[in-house]
């Protein structure tokens, strides 16, 4: 999920997408709301009519969802924590924040912060009901608006991490401990027990007759516990790296390429013939830029013969690079947050080395298996 997304342009500067999930839900929503909420509530409607609300409202529905984001998301910038993008999905939206909060106080205040503006839209929408009583379509709109926004405020404040109730717990039990680590920990495992419950109150429903809601309230608590584990994962990840270095992790034999070598030449004696996915440019002392697979493929095949390195490179000014005695998970939350799979290592100005996901893994299993 989120591999294939649609970018739909930024806001406050923050990347927004649309996942292709969410083209599943919303024809899935609209159908719902058309045959069955809008019939219901106004019987007079035309079917056109039914079909279009539906459709409207459940754009509006992912709108009300997209603030809910920039709210955790203005916040999140208020505190310096990056914000990578914001994306549209099945189950509704994510903010993908490239980082962990400063401090508990912080991590309350960006949890909190998506509720708050569902709760507000969902009072809005509750007073513009009686100005919209004339018009009916409008007042359908805004009562389901009402009502779905104060849903999403009640669910998301369920204490179950990932949820946003999960992080606001998480904050408070990270204020009472001053430790980040057992507070996530804490959070995750409480987030698995309410995933199970949603999985177990899914297979009653479905048992009970009703199947489509129980498949659907089943399918939820899978999402969150996956998600929980995830975190579970990535903290043990953490602990494991804890105390270990960059320089004792990043792989010293990497390659190096003249700047006039054609990317026919890269790519047939380096990214095919030696397994390399990313070279230098210049020398280790010298070094000009970092050639990669992606810059390489964004150049078409008939001009591999006669483009060169340098001009594909991405110039060192702009590599993203990392001290060799830098904490290695310090390395790893890096390459989260910028988004990219190596880092260079450096130190005064000379190539010590490359660190890449792989070699963090490849590190990782080493320490497994002696033991460490």
């Amino acid at each position: 999920m989120f591999r294939q997304s649609i970018p739909l342009g930024r806001i406050i500067g923050i990347p927004i997408a649309v996942d292709l999930s969410w083209f599943l839900i919303f024809a899935l929503l609209t159908w719902m709301l058309a045959t069955t909420y809008y019939p219901a509530q106004f019987k007079n409607w035309p079917i056109a009519l039914d079909w279009g609300m539906g459709a409207v409202t459940a754009i509006m529905l992912f709108v009300s969802v997209l603030l809910h984001e920039l709210g955790h998301s203005v916040v999140a910038l208020a505190y310096k924590v990056p914000v990578r993008k914001i994306t549209l999905f099945i189950f509704g939206g994510v903010a993908l924040i490239g980082g962990e909060p400063p401090s508990a106080g912080a991590e309350f205040f960006i949890a909190i912060a998506g509720p708050i503006v569902s709760a507000i839209l969902g009072v809005l929408f509750y007073f513009l009901e009686r100005p919209a009583a004339r018009v009916s379509p409008l007042l359908g709109l805004f009562e389901y608006l009402a009502y779905i926004n104060i849903a999403l405020v009640l669910f998301n404040l369920i204490p179950g991490f990932p949820l946003d109730g999960g992080r606001v717990f998480r904050a408070i039990v990270w204020a009472i401990t001053h430790n980040l680590q057992r507070a996530t920990a804490i959070a995750a495992n409480v987030g698995r027990g309410f995933a199970f419950l949603f999985i177990f109150f899914g297979v009653l429903q479905i048992f009970g007759g009703n199947f489509g809601a129980g498949i659907w309230i089943a399918f939820i608590g899978w999402f969150l516990d996956n998600a929980a584990s995830a975190q579970l994962y990535q903290l043990a990840f953490q602990r494991a790296l804890t105390g270990h270095t960059v320089a004792q992790a990043m792989n010293a034999h990497y390659s190096t390429v003249p700047p006039d070598t054609t990317i026919q030449d890269v790519v047939d004696h380096h990214l095919i013939g030696g397994g390399k996915r990313s070279l230098v440019v210049g020398t280790a002392d010298q070094p000009l830029g970092l050639m990669t697979l992606h810059r390489v493929k964004e150049v078409p095949k008939p001009q591999w013969p006669t483009t060169t390195a340098a001009q594909v490179a991405i110039p060192m000014s702009e590599v993203k690079r990392i001290d060799p005695n830098s904490q290695a998970w310090s390395a790893m939350q890096e390459m989260d947050r910028d988004g990219v799979n190596q880092l260079v290592v450096m130190t005064d100005g000379h190539v010590a080395g490359m660190l890449s996901r792989q070699d963090i893994i490849g590190f990782l299993r080493g320490l497994h298996e002696l033991g460490i």
